[in-house]
């Protein structure tokens, strides 16, 4: 690209002076034909490189564009869930797509604000070699050019910066809606929520306005300016042309050379993309800049799968979640934590598999600390099922086999006949291979298929936050009799709402008031109205359900 342009570029200034020796021959009847062949052939090597440019430009811009958007999508993935609560998913997907096209310009644009800077300065040389007063002339008006294009930076690059950020602030909102668009269908509030998503446009037609007004501004006062020094120095050159200083081919060539040298419109639409690359750029090193997750080298040794929270304060929005909690979730027990909404549930849980890190304290599984150990030995050693689960993958059997690279047909399908999957998946249109998004699932459905990926992922420690939320109650008990029995040699930590779930566990965690309240079963907490009273409103009135070595009675 740079090869190009430097050849566009000489081609460009050293057409004027030709064209010029063409004209003087041309009225001196001499070399008429050899002039006339070198100006047609640079005129079409310029052309032809011309094109050459524009498609090496784009070429170059698509591979910058593809270059940031993989480094940016690697480095959202590696920061986890820390992502989206930094930054809103909308926010994510405006800085990926659109603000990484057009920093993928930035190359391409440093090149042509220099190569647009070496015309103007070569056809000053050029008018010095006509002649030194034709240059002097035009250098008298030049600092009113410098002068315009300092002001229009200065003034695109605040719009730049702010029509860029009111932009992500559409984007997040209108994923957010997208999102809750049952919700919002349901609540008969379509217009309310256009009008908040949209709220912004005024903002953002402001910087609209700002960077064109910019435009506007600068070119009104380059229409006063260029014309001025255009006059000025055509004045000059008849002037030394009457008095024989220079030849007419002279004045021709004088003539396409302050054209050039007053060329600010292409300076500043260089300039102008520059800025906007410079201030898109910004936006994807803000986020380039939050620290990935750091993982270790250490492997586990060989172990039940014991957790251990050590002094662990874990800080939400508006403070402390978790604050110094111990605790030790025994090896390939059975655990249920319990507690009011808000008493930090999910956040152990998360805390658990280190898809949260805590702010104080540290969590060690078999004894080594999670954050000594190498991402896969983590990952192996880990699965997860989540309230709402997301289905990734092409196919229902990708969905299930989610991570694991290889899996047997037959261990996909007997983890989903445990958790109640396999039956309606088969009445698909084409059973596991059925396309998940062509084949829309109810959240129990998505639920169990959810519940099946966990399973399949085998590891030391399984971890349920609050899986039984969209189940019924024939399949939340068929899942409790898998989690006690075909799962019984892993360590199970289960966030639950249900009575009935925690009166099977080998001991409940009770969290209230950032910690720990109680250790114990089901059965010797029931006896507590606080706790009683967290499981509310189903189970205030009923009796405590008791398990024995056979299961529920």
């Amino acid at each position: 690209m740079v090869i190009s342009s430097l050849l566009i570029t000489g081609v460009t200034l050293a057409l004027p002076a030709i064209m010029g020796r063409t004209v003087d021959a041309v009225l001196d009847d001499h070399d008429t034909a050899r002039w006339l062949a070198l100006s047609g052939a640079l005129i079409l090597v310029l052309v032809v490189f011309d094109i050459v440019d524009d498609l090496v430009a784009g070429v170059a811009e698509a591979r910058s564009t593809a270059w940031l958007r993989h480094t940016l999508l690697g480095h959202v993935l590696a920061l986890g869930p820390r992502a989206t609560r930094r930054f809103t998913g909308g926010d994510l997907v405006s800085r990926m797509v659109g603000n990484t096209a057009r920093t993928g310009n930035f190359a391409s644009g440093v090149v042509w604000v220099v190569m647009s800077l070496v015309p103007p300065l070569g056809a000053i040389a050029a008018l010095a070699l006509i002649d030194v007063w034709l240059c002097l002339t035009f250098l008298v008006g030049m600092p009113l050019v410098a002068l315009l294009v300092r002001s229009f930076l200065r003034d695109v690059s605040d719009a730049n910066e702010g029509y860029f950020r009111v932009q992500g602030t559409i984007a997040a909102r209108l994923t957010d809606a997208l999102g809750g668009i049952r919700t919002i269908a349901a609540a008969r509030t379509v217009d309310r929520e256009a009008r908040r998503v949209l709220a912004p446009l005024p903002e953002l037609h402001r910087h609209g306005l700002g960077m064109w007004s910019a435009v506007a501004r600068v070119s009104a006062r380059g229409d006063l300016v260029v014309p001025l020094l255009l006059v000025a120095v055509l004045a000059v050159a008849g002037l030394e042309l009457s008095q024989g200083r220079i030849t007419p081919g002279d004045m021709l060539a004088a003539s396409e050379y302050v054209v050039m040298a007053v060329g600010i419109s292409n300076v500043l639409q260089s300039v102008n993309q520059l800025a906007q690359a410079r201030t898109t750029a910004g936006r994807i090193a803000e986020v380039i800049a939050e620290p990935p997750v750091a993982y270790g080298h250490e492997r586990l040794p060989e172990g039940p799968g014991r957790l251990e929270f050590r002094h662990v304060t874990a800080q939400g929005t508006d403070g402390p979640v978790l604050e110094d909690l111990s605790l030790v979730v025994p090896g390939g027990a059975l655990v249920a934590v319990v507690g009011p909404s808000g008493a930090g549930k999910s956040l152990l849980a998360a805390l658990a598999g280190r898809l949260v890190d805590p702010d104080e304290g540290e969590v060690l599984l078999d004894g080594v600390p999670l954050r000594r150990l190498a991402r896969e030995e983590l990952r192996r050693a880990m699965a997860y099922g989540f309230e709402r689960p997301v289905l990734l993958g092409e196919t229902f059997a990708d969905a299930i086999g989610f991570g694991l690279g290889t899996s047997s047909t037959e261990e996909l399908v007997a983890q989903a006949r445990a958790a109640r999957a396999d039956a309606f998946i088969r009445h698909m249109p084409a059973g596991y291979a059925s396309r998940v998004a062509d084949t829309p699932v109810s959240g129990g459905e998505a639920q169990r298929i959810g519940l099946a990926r966990a399973f399949v992922q085998g590891g030391r420690v399984l971890v349920l936050d609050d899986v039984a939320a969209s189940l019924d109650t024939v399949t939340e008990h068929h899942i409790s009799q898998v989690l006690t029995g075909a799962l019984a040699d892993r360590t199970r930590l289960i966030v639950t709402h249900r009575a009935s779930t925690a009166a099977r566990a080998d001991l409940v965690v009770w969290l209230a008031d950032g910690g720990v309240r109680a250790l114990g079963t089901h059965h010797a907490l029931w006896a507590d109205a606080e706790y009683r009273a967290t499981f509310q409103p189903l189970s205030a009135t009923k009796q405590p359900v008791r398990v024995g070595a056979g299961g529920a009675r």
